[in-house]
């Protein structure tokens, strides 16, 4: 059984919500990533890392100031799955940004991101998280989409290979 380690930043309380939800589907616990240091990491096979965008396009701040513990992460040998959210009615320019420079971060530190996710369903301009036409990983959006919030977890959980 992989080991895995679940982390996220919240403000509004969306973010810990779906980091509870994927937790309950694996029973696992979850951990708020404000004032840890990298070496929460060390432990863990398998990372997911959930995060919202904030205003336009920017990182969360507990993940803000969490940039220089992943700058100096060495990550190599581990698999990551990101989730996000955001808004892409109100903000369809930046829409999941902070999980494509969160995404960024952990392929510098040498982790291997898996569970990306298809952009189709989703009304937006431009966002940092899609990559070769998929996002990065599970985008959801409870502001706009909540009703297909818990089918997406499960089918992201699954082509991680995880029972949902």
């Amino acid at each position: 059984m992989t080991n895995i380690g679940i982390f996220f930043a919240s403000d509004t309380g969306n973010t810990e919500k779906i980091a509870e939800k994927i937790a309950t589907r694996l029973e696992l616990e979850t951990n708020d990533i404000a004032g840890c240091s990298n070496e929460v990491f060390d432990d863990f096979d398998l990372l997911i890392l959930g995060t919202p965008t904030a205003n336009y396009g920017e990182m969360q701040p507990d993940w803000d100031c969490f940039v220089p513990e992943l700058e100096d992460a060495d990550l190599s040998g581990k698999k990551v799955a990101l989730f996000g959210l955001g808004d892409q009615v109100d903000y369809p320019d930046s829409f999941q940004d902070a999980m494509g420079d969160l995404a960024d971060l952990i392929v510098e530190a040498g982790g291997e991101l898996v569970g990306q996710w298809p952009t189709d369903g989703y009304e937006f301009n431009d966002s940092r998280a899609v990559k070769d036409d998929k996002f990065v990983g599970l985008a959801l959006d409870e502001d706009r989409q909540p009703e297909l919030t818990d089918d997406r977890i499960a089918t992201w959980l699954a082509t991680l290979g995880l029972s949902a």
